[in-house]
């Protein structure tokens, strides 16, 4: 069995990357931390709730940091809806989260079973940044950490050069590349064309006929809408919508993908580079995951 950490800002991707890790057969989810990013923490941390209790486990939850590490916070309600889960006003799950710090959890976890607790994130990296600056050690205690964030070889998401999770907080985004932790980093070029599902994609899910796959639409109906409407006219994959974050998906890669190994830094400059993640290669830094073949992306590789 083996053992996941996931660091989330909770919206409607994020939650279902967590019901597939939960309902995964050889995974157990030791926790679940919740930074800002998408959504307030708070927000985040009941969204979490609520996916756990929709897949019946007894998964702790932990709030983290509430802000980026050095700026202000910058929400995705446009993108995600008021409540981040499409506006489904989803109930309270009976369980609350848990009183301990997130970031006190996870290298708590991490110390009391070094080289078994893979880390995957799902968000800002505000808390993996905090956590490494308190107790360095636990970078030679994780096996890998997986990250969906960046755009290292596709333009970006909130700007030509910067993907939402490394450009709301790049100033950890920079401390955990350089942390020496063994990275995966799954970017945001992993989030289009193909990895998008079409209205065909999203019948054959409804087609189901499980509150899973029924939650995975639902909660995300919001976010299709808003995807359709900011891209680009004439192209049905660009249309649509990545259900769920890819950083889960990514820890299972099918034997066609890539893996190259490049030394990673997040540029800070906002007024420079829009918080870019370069990639230098070769170099054994971290690991970036490719398609094969290639996405027609803004950059070459």
């Amino acid at each position: 069995m083996r053992k996941f950490w996931i660091d989330t800002d909770t919206a409607s991707d994020d939650a279902v990357a967590i019901l597939m890790a939960l309902r995964w057969p050889d995974v157990h989810v030791e926790g679940i931390s919740v930074v800002a990013g998408n959504v307030p923490v708070e927000m985040g941390g009941r969204n979490a709730r609520y996916t756990v209790e929709l897949c019946g486990r007894q998964t702790p939850v932990y709030l983290g940091l509430p802000r980026p590490l050095l700026r202000e916070p910058s929400w995705a309600y446009f993108f995600h809806g008021p409540d981040g889960m499409g506006g489904m006003n989803y109930l309270e799950a009976k369980r609350p989260a848990e009183n301990k710090h997130g970031v006190d959890a996870l290298i708590e976890a991490v110390q009391a079973a070094p080289g078994e607790i893979t880390l995957v994130t799902l968000g800002p990296l505000s808390n993996i940044a905090t956590a490494l600056r308190v107790a360095p050690d636990i970078a030679e205690k994780i096996p890998m950490c997986y990250i969906m964030g960046g755009a290292a070889a596709c333009l970006g998401n909130v700007t030509p050069a910067a993907e939402f999770n490394i450009w709301v907080d790049p100033e950890a985004a920079r401390m955990v590349f350089k942390s020496g932790m063994p990275i995966l980093m799954v970017g945001w070029e992993h989030c289009r064309g193909a990895a998008n599902l079409d209205d065909a994609d999203m019948a054959h899910v409804r087609g189901f006929k499980t509150k899973y796959a029924d939650f995975a639409i639902d909660c995300n109906a919001h976010a299709i809408k808003t995807n359709a409407a900011h891209h680009r006219e004439g192209n049905p994959r660009e249309d649509a919508e990545r259900i769920p974050d890819v950083a889960v998906g990514g820890v299972d890669q099918p034997e066609d993908q890539q893996q190259r190994e490049h030394q990673l830094a997040a540029d800070a400059a906002r007024e420079k580079h829009d918080d870019l993640p370069v990639a230098r290669a070769p170099d054994r830094a971290a690991r970036r995951l490719l398609p094969s073949p290639m996405p027609e992306c803004g950059a070459k590789v």
